[in-house]
C-alpha cells in the first residue's frame, strides 16, 4: 500500500531533505506522492530502496534497518500506536501474536494476503504476508523465525523489533541471523530466516538499583523480586502469615509464596490463580457440536490429517466431513501460515491464527459458482487425546462477502463476535473508501495547487518583464503607483543603420525574425549588466541605468552594456546583403521623472529632456560607434574606460553640443563584457 512508500517518502524527507527525496524520486522514476490505500506494485518500494543505497552510499541492510526502526515510529504516529502497545505485555508475547495483528489488518485493508500492511511492504493481493514464530531458550534469549515470500527485506525486522522492545518494554536488544534456507511451501520457495534475539533492560540511575533482572519481563519471580522492597516484601508475607492458610498458605518453596503476592494498592493482597476444573466434562456432543458450529477435531493416521468431529454448520457447508475419518486436506487448504497439512507442521506455529480454505472439486454443485469459504481461528493440542482441536469461525469481511456466499447471519453462532466484526468492519470499509475519496481529492487538489504555483510565475515572469517588479507588486495590491524623480540615471538608445531600405527589399517575416534575433542578445545583456528595458519601438531599443532602483553605477553599467550590443550585433545578418547588420548607439546621463502610464495597458515610462538628448546621441550618431554626451562622458571618464573626443557637432533642437565616443573598457576581457564563462 502507499502507506509504506509514504512512510519511505518521510523518513528520507525529514532525515536527508527534500531536494534527496527528489533526487531518489526521480532516478527510481516514481510519482512525488501516495495514496494510503492504494496498492503500488512492490518494484516502486524496491526501486526506491536501491536508489536510496546508491544516492546515500550506504548498505541496503542497514538502509532496511533504519527503515524498519523508523516505520514502527511512523506506524505509532499514524494512530496504530494502542493496537501495537497492547499487543503484549513482553516481547515474547509481542512476537506471538504479530500474525493475529496481519490478520485484523487484512480486514482493514480489504484484502485477503496482504497483511503486511504493518510491519513489512505490503503487496498487491496475490502476495502473502510473513509469518512469525518465537521460541524461549533456557539462557533467557529467544530465536525469532521469520517465513516470507520476498527475499532481502529480512533486515527490516531487526529494525522493527528493536524499536518496539525499546518504546514497549524498556528493553535493548540484539539480532543477529544464525539460519537462512528457502523451504518449499504450497505458494513455492519461501525464505526462511532465523534471528537469536538476545536482550539487556535498559534503566535510568535509579532505576538501576531497583531493577537487576536480566530476564524476560514475563518472569514472575524475577519481576517480583526487583519490584517489591524488602521492607514490602517483608510485610506481605507477615500478613500472609497472620491471616493463615485459607488465605495464601506458606509453601515451602520461597518463591511459590512470593507469587500469590500481587499489590493492588495500599495493603491490599490477593492470592494467585489457579484455575480448577470438573471432574468429568458436563456437555454432550450434540450441544458441543452445535454450540461451536465451526470446529473440527483431527489427529495424525497414516501421515494424514483425520477428521474426528466437525460442528454442525461446517457439516453443512461440507457435506463431505459428515463421514468421518475422512482425510481433512482432502477437502481444505491451509492459507496461512504456509506450511504443510500435518500436525508436526500445524504445532510449529501453534500460537497463530490458521486460515483454512474449501477445496472448490470437493465441493457440493450448489457451491461451484460461489467465491471457497475460508475459516480462521486457533489451533489447540489435545495431549492426552493426541488430538489437534481447530476452533474457527468464517472469515468474512464485508456483507457482499456473506450474500455472495448465500450465507446468512444466523449461520454464526451467537457468541460469535463474527456477527460484529462483518457489521463493525461494512461500517468502517464505507469509511475508508470515503477517506480514499478524501485522500484522492486531496492529491488532485496539490496537484492542480502546483500547477497554479508554475503557471503563476510565469504569469508574474511575464508582468516583471514588462514593469519593473515593485511596481508590478503595487499593481497587483490595487495600489496606485507615484511617479518617482531620480537625480542622476543614464539612458541608452540604439536602432538599426538604414532599417527604412532593408524593410523595404524584405519580406516581412524576415523583418521580423532579424529583429527577434538581435533582441534576444540584447535582453540577455540587460541581465548580465543589470539595467532596464524600458521599451522598444521597431528597431529602436531603449534601456536606462540608475532607474527604478538607483545606484551609483548606473553609467558604468550602461556602457558595459553598450560595448556588449555592438558586438551581438555582428552575429546579427541583414537579410538583404546578408552581411552583419550595423546599429547605432546614443548614451546620455541626467534627471528623469519615472511613472507608470495607462491602465488597460500600463507602461513604466521615463519623461524629461534626458531622454531626448540621448535619443538625439543616437540619431546623430555613427554606425557602429558609441555616441556619448558630456555628461555621460564626465560619469565614465575615471571609470576606466578608453573614450575619443568627437568636438562639437549640430544637434537638432539642441544646438551645438560637445560630444564623444566610446572605445573599450580597459580592465574588462569580450567573454566578460558578453557574460560567457
Amino acid at each position: 500500500y502507499g502507506f509504506i512508500n509514504t512512510c519511505l517518502k518521510s523518513l528520507v524527507v525529514e532525515k536527508y531533505g527534500e531536494e534527496t527525496w527528489e533526487k531518489l524520486r526521480l532516478q527510481a522514476g516514481v510519482q512525488d506522492s501516495f495514496l494510503t490505500f492504494e496498492v503500488y506494485k512492490d518494484e516502486i518500494t524496491m526501486q526506491l530502496i536501491d536508489k536510496a543505497c546508491k544516492i546515500l552510499g550506504v548498505p541496503a541492510d542497514m538502509v532496511l534497518r533504519e527503515f524498519g526502526g523508523y516505520f514502527f515510529e511512523f506506524c505509532k504516529r499514524s494512530g496504530y500506536d494502542h493496537m501495537l502497545r497492547t499487543l503484549g505485555g513482553n516481547l515474547y508475547e509481542f512476537i506471538e501474536n504479530l500474525d493475529a495483528l496481519h490478520s485484523y489488518l487484512s480486514l482493514s485493508y480489504q484484502a485477503k494476503k496482504d497483511t503486511e500492511a504493518l510491519f513489512l511492504f505490503v503487496s498487491p493481493q496475490e502476495m502473502n504476508a510473513p509469518s512469525f514464530r518465537v521460541e524461549k531458550n533456557e539462557d533467557g534469549s529467544m530465536h525469532l523465525h521469520y517465513y516470507s515470500d520476498r527475499r532481502g527485506l529480512c533486515h527490516i525486522v531487526p529494525g522493527i523489533i528493536g524499536a518496539a522492545a525499546l518504546d514497549f518494554f524498556n528493553i535493548e536488544i540484539s539480532m543477529e541471523i544464525i539460519n537462512q534456507t528457502e523451504e518449499e511451501e504450497r505458494t513455492g520457495k519461501k525464505e526462511h530466516i532465523v534471528f537469536l534475539v538476545t536482550q539487556n533492560p535498559v534503566f535510568s540511575y535509579k532505576e538501576r538499583n531497583k531493577f537487576s533482572s536480566s530476564q524476560y519481563l514475563s518472569d514472575s519471580e524475577k519481576q517480583i523480586e526487583n519490584q517489591l522492597n524488602k521492607e514490602d516484601f517483608e510485610k506481605a508475607k507477615n500478613t500472609v502469615r497472620d491471616k493463615g492458610s485459607s488465605v495464601c498458605p506458606v509453601k515451602k518453596s520461597h518463591w511459590k509464596t512470593i507469587r500469590g503476592i500481587i499489590t493492588l494498592g495500599k495493603g491490599k493482597l490477593l492470592r494467585g490463580f489457579d484455575p480448577v476444573y470438573p471432574k468429568s466434562l458436563w456437555i454432550d456432543t450434540k450441544t458441543f457440536c452445535n454450540g461451536l458450529p465451526f470446529h473440527l477435531v483431527f489427529d495424525k493416521e497414516v501421515g494424514q490429517a483425520c477428521v474426528k468431529q466437525a460442528g454442525v454448520s461446517i457439516q453443512k457447508i461440507v457435506p463431505g466431513l459428515q463421514t468421518m475419518g475422512i482425510c481433512l486436506d482432502h477437502y481444505f487448504s491451509i492459507v496461512h501460515p504456509e506450511v504443510p497439512f500435518s500436525i508436526s507442521s500445524i504445532q510449529k506455529f501453534i500460537n497463530s491464527q490458521f486460515v483454512f480454505q474449501t477445496r472448490r472439486e470437493m465441493m457440493p454443485e450448489s457451491w461451484k459458482q460461489r467465491p471457497m469459504l475460508e475459516l480462521r481461528g486457533q489451533m489447540i493440542w489435545m495431549e492426552s487425546l493426541q488430538c489437534m482441536l481447530y476452533l474457527c469461525s468464517p472469515l468474512l469481511r464485508t456483507l457482499h462477502e456473506l450474500e455472495e456466499r448465500q450465507m446468512h447471519i444466523a449461520d454464526i453462532a451467537p457468541h460469535d463476535v463474527t456477527r460484529d466484526l462483518i457489521l463493525l468492519n461494512q461500517q468502517r470499509l464505507a469509511e475508508m473508501e470515503l477517506s480514499n475519496q478524501l485522500e484522492r481529492k486531496k492529491e488532485e487538489l496539490r496537484i492542480l495547487s502546483k500547477h497554479l504555483e508554475e503557471e503563476k510565475k510565469k504569469t508574474e515572469a511575464l508582468l516583471y518583464a514588462m514593469l519593473p517588479q515593485h511596481v508590478a507588486n503595487q499593481l497587483k495590491e490595487g495600489k496606485r503607483v507615484e511617479a518617482g524623480e531620480f537625480k542622476e540615471c543614464t539612458i541608452l538608445f540604439s536602432d538599426v543603420v538604414t532599417f527604412t531600405n532593408i524593410c523595404a527589399q524584405c519580406e516581412p517575416i524576415q523583418i521580423v525574425l532579424m529583429l527577434n534575433s538581435m533582441y534576444l542578445l540584447f535582453d540577455r545583456l540587460t541581465t548580465v549588466h543589470d539595467v532596464y528595458k524600458v521599451e522598444t519601438i521597431g528597431d529602436a531599443y531603449m534601456v536606462v541605468g540608475g532607474v527604478p532602483v538607483p545606484v551609483p553605477t548606473h553609467a558604468e553599467r550602461v556602457a558595459n552594456f553598450a560595448l556588449g550590443m555592438i558586438i551581438a550585433a555582428k552575429g546579427v545578418q541583414n537579410p538583404v546583403s546578408g552581411n552583419p547588420i550595423q546599429i547605432r548607439v546614443g548614451i546620455h546621463t541626467g534627471p528623469v521623472l519615472a511613472g507608470v502610464v495607462g491602465e488597460k495597458m500600463p507602461r513604466y515610462c521615463l519623461f524629461g529632456d534626458t531622454v531626448n538628448i540621448a535619443s538625439r546621441m543616437e540619431s546623430h550618431g555613427v554606425p557602429s560607434k558609441i555616441h556619448l554626451s558630456s555628461s555621460a562622458y564626465q560619469c565614465l571618464k575615471y571609470k576606466n574606460f578608453e573614450m575619443t573626443e568627437r568636438g562639437e557637432i549640430e544637434v537638432k533642437g539642441k544646438g551645438k553640443m560637445h560630444t564623444y565616443f566610446l572605445i573599450r573598457n580597459k580592465t574588462a576581457s569580450e567573454n566578460e563584457i558578453m557574460g560567457r564563462p
